[in-house]
């Protein structure tokens, strides 16, 4: 990725981080409109999902620069949602749920570099961890 591309997705960030589990919510939320049958796959409070993602969130954020240090840690978590029935295409999904929250929670500040930036960087993430999921 390149600096600019960085500097957006830290700069969206950095404007739903305070509002964090809200914004994780909002993403489950989305993610069940577009495919209900992706609630089984989660027990428990969703509050506590929403948190697990935002923080998985922002430590990608954070290691934008260099995305190696945490590529085996991208890796084992793909893994683990395996287990949890996840397969590679709710990935995709997964991603459109967030980018639509993105775009919801940021408003005007969500160009159409911005949505690119997020798309490649998700690309990135989510292509890691679905190396670690069965296909469909």
């Amino acid at each position: 990725m390149n600096p600019d591309e960085i500097m957006l997705i830290r700069q969206g960030f950095g404007r739903i981080a305070p509002m964090a589990e809200q914004v994780g919510v909002a993403v489950y939320d989305r993610l069940f409109a577009l495919d209900p049958s992706l609630q089984s796959l989660f027990r428990g409070d969703i509050r506590t999902h929403a948190r697990n993602l935002m923080g998985a969130l922002a430590t990608v954020v954070h290691s934008l620069d260099d995305l190696s240090g945490i590529l085996g840690n991208l890796r084992a978590l793909g893994a683990r949602h395996a287990t949890y029935g996840v397969r590679a295409h709710h990935v995709t999904i997964a991603g459109v749920a967030l980018l639509a929250t993105l775009e919801a929670g940021l408003g005007d500040s969500f160009t159409a570099e911005a949505r690119e930036a997020w798309t490649r960087a998700y690309q990135l993430v989510g292509g890691v961890m679905s190396d670690a999921l069965p296909s469909d």
